[in-house]
């Protein structure tokens, strides 16, 4: 999730993800800030969904990144579509709403973000900022006619990559946030935050190598909470 690499230290279960500058990165940057060429070439060969599908987009960083390559075993013939950046903040996240989530016609999109905001991977951003990203990444959902399910940050104590921010307050207070936010919108808040969150409100150590992103084990934990928020996020249409 480090902004100058893209893929932060991801150690997964059995597969590490280490943080390395990737070359000519930094004209990425500056050319696609965005990242809209990412997935042009797999929404093209997607398709629009088939008749009676209940496809699902799963929206975020490189937390939905990575869980994206875990879909076929951990949701078994679901048509769940992972968009999920590794590194990416909300405004980068509301620039390619449009081609990676309404373009894809699903019924619900499942969107995870801020925390990467809190960490300052695109400059200095306050949860003022990063409420209104959610804002407008909710009413273009709903203009559209797709459901929104606004997930809670997961828990971090600190960023091994930018340390000494003390994340976890900010967290707890944007996720109070979006509880109210959901509740008022009539939309679907999914609270990851408390069953994953230690006596720190970090996350728990058996679900994470790295403080940030889940292992395996957490996937496992987040997969029954994300499936009950969808069906809700349903029975709402």
């Amino acid at each position: 999730m480090k902004a100058p690499c893209l893929i932060a230290t991801l150690l997964m279960a059995g597969t590490s993800f280490l943080c390395a500058p990737l070359a000519g990165q930094e004209d990425t940057l500056r050319d696609d800030w965005g990242s809209l060429a990412r997935y042009r070439a797999d929404n093209a060969e997607l398709g629009m969904p088939q008749p009676g599908e209940h496809r699902v987009v799963f929206y975020g960083n490189s937390i939905t990144d990575v869980w994206a390559g875990y879909f076929d075993s951990m949701f078994p013939g679901k048509p769940y579509v992972g968009r999920g950046i590794s590194g990416q903040t909300t405004p980068q996240m509301l620039v390619r709403f449009r081609q990676d989530v309404i373009a894809l016609n699903p019924v619900v999109v499942v969107i995870l973000a801020g925390t990467n905001d809190i960490a300052g991977n695109t400059g200095p951003s306050t949860l003022g900022m990063i409420e209104d990203n959610l804002i407008s990444m909710t009413e273009l959902a709903e203009a559209n006619g797709i459901s929104v399910v606004l997930s809670s940050v997961l828990p971090v104590y600190d960023y091994r990559w930018r340390p000494g921010l003390e994340p976890a307050g900010k967290i707890v207070e944007l996720n109070a946030w979006l509880k109210e936010y959901a509740s008022d919108r009539d939309v679907v808040y999914l609270d990851y935050h408390t069953v994953m969150a230690d006596e720190r409100q970090g996350l728990k150590s058996a679900l994470s190598e790295d403080g940030v992103h889940p292992n395996e084990a957490g996937y496992q934990v987040m997969v029954p909470l994300v499936e009950a928020a969808i069906e809700e996020a349903l029975r709402l249409r």
